[in-house]
């Protein structure tokens, strides 16, 4: 088993706090050193509650699917070797109601556009294989109730 951990750390400050006029923003440490500055979204809690600076868990849910699919398919690609080049997706999570009345991230979509280099390249058949498998071994698709859907450009 192993274990992944973050610091959250919010202070309150000179602020006053039962007005619910509060800045939700606040800090995420990790263990490697990183700190990164987190907030409610601005779509949930208004500026300047909001700073819109900030990655909000929202943006942090989808950034992390997105990220975890890149990092297996890179995996894959160079275990076929096929030289990738560069990868770029503009990752989207809509969140609504789901059945149960429940808020939740429902969908999220990963548009990853892939550029390789090499005499070996990929056929659009390898290149879904890559997808389809790098989306079955990503931990945080494995973790999430909502639907994640890749689209790779079809040119």
């Amino acid at each position: 088993m192993q274990t992944y951990e973050a610091t959250i750390a919010w202070e309150r400050g000179e602020q006053a706090f039962t007005d619910n006029r509060y800045s939700r923003a606040h800090d995420w440490r990790f263990d490697g050193g990183a700190v990164v500055r987190g907030s409610s979204a601005p779509q949930s809690v208004p500026v300047p509650m909001s700073d819109p600076a900030a990655v909000d868990p929202e943006e942090a849910v989808v950034a992390a699917a997105s990220s975890c699919h890149m990092l297996f398919f890179l995996a894959f690609a160079a275990k076929q070797r096929f030289v990738v080049d560069s990868y770029v997706d503009h990752a989207v999570a809509t969140m609504d109601r789901r059945a149960d009345g429940r808020t939740a991230i429902v969908r999220i979509v990963l548009r990853p556009r892939v550029a390789f280099s090499g005499d070996l390249r990929p056929t659009a058949e390898e290149l879904a294989a890559l997808h389809h498998d790098a989306h079955e071994h990503c931990y945080i698709a494995n973790s999430l109730n909502g639907e994640i859907v890749v689209e790779p450009p079809q040119d």
